[in-house]
C-alpha cells in the first residue's frame, strides 16, 4: 500500500510517499507525477515514510528524473537508511539529487 500526498505551490510541487513503492503501487505514483510534471519546474519527493522501493519504483524515479532534467530538476528528500542503501547499490545515488 502507498499513500501519496501532493502539494503544488506555483511551479514547485512536493509529493510525499508513505508505504511501499513496488510493482503494484508504482503506477499510482507514476500517474500522480505525470499529472504534475507539465506544470512545474521543480519537483520534490519526500520519502521519509517510504518503507520499500522495488525496481518498478526505481523505474518511475528514473523516468521522472529524465522528464524533469532541464526544467529545474527533481530532488528526493528525507530518505531512510534502507532506501538510501538501495539507491547506492543500484547507482541511483549517483544519478538523482538526494538530500
Amino acid at each position: 500500500m502507498l499513500n501519496i500526498e501532493k502539494k503544488i505551490d506555483g511551479e514547485k510541487a512536493e509529493i510525499t510517499a508513505e508505504g511501499r513503492l513496488d510493482t503494484i503501487t508504482a503506477p499510482e505514483l507514476e500517474g500522480v507525477i505525470r499529472e504534475i510534471v507539465p506544470s512545474v519546474t521543480e519537483l520534490v519527493l519526500d520519502f521519509e515514510k517510504l518503507d520499500y522501493i522495488s525496481s518498478a519504483g526505481l523505474r518511475v524515479l528514473l523516468s521522472t528524473h529524465k522528464n524533469m532534467t532541464g526544467k529545474g530538476g527533481l530532488k528526493i528528500v528525507n530518505v531512510s537508511r534502507p532506501i538510501m542503501e538501495i539507491f547506492e547499490v543500484t547507482g541511483f545515488s549517483e544519478i538523482l539529487t538526494i538530500e
